[in-house]
């Protein structure tokens, strides 16, 4: 739920913007990119219900590995779009890590409904997990499934 509500968050503030400007206001005031953040929590969280922290932490790792490289690109593409604008932005704030000291805010936002229906949309494939995860475990009590081993 905190990937969910985190990521649709952020839409409020990048919805329809991400190529136009830089956002660096509300959660981009924090990190340079919230919305992978928050997706880091959802991909620990899936792999969480699984039942094994482990598991949690490899989704979480894999998911950092994928975006660190979309964010390369992204950084690149921003470089040349904004040039001077954006290297301010890229050394006042950290790429993943939120520095709550850093927070700015906007005295009012333009909201693409849009926007903010579809990211949400998108988060709630992470709730997906708990059905399918719960169908293994009784396929596993069936005898259908057997357990090579257990994780931590």
């Amino acid at each position: 739920m905190i990937c969910i509500f985190g990521r649709a968050w952020c839409s409020l503030y990048i919805g329809g913007r991400k190529k136009q400007e830089i956002v660096s206001n509300g959660p981009y005031s924090l990190c340079r990119n919230p919305l992978y953040v928050f997706s880091f929590i959802g991909a620990f969280g899936v792999g969480a219900m699984s039942g094994s922290l482990t598991i949690g932490l490899v989704f979480a790792l894999a998911c950092w590995g994928v975006f660190r490289a979309v964010v390369e690109r992204e950084e690149r593409f921003l470089a040349g779009a904004f040039g001077a604008t954006y290297e301010r932005y890229r050394l006042r704030t950290p790429r993943f890590l939120p520095d709550l000291r850093l927070w700015r805010d906007e005295a009012e936002l333009t909201i693409r409904p849009a926007f903010f229906l579809r990211t949400l949309r998108d988060g709630l494939v992470f709730l997906l997990a708990l059905p399918l995860f719960e169908l293994l475990e009784g396929l596993q009590q069936f005898g259908w499934f057997s357990v090579i081993f257990q994780l931590p």
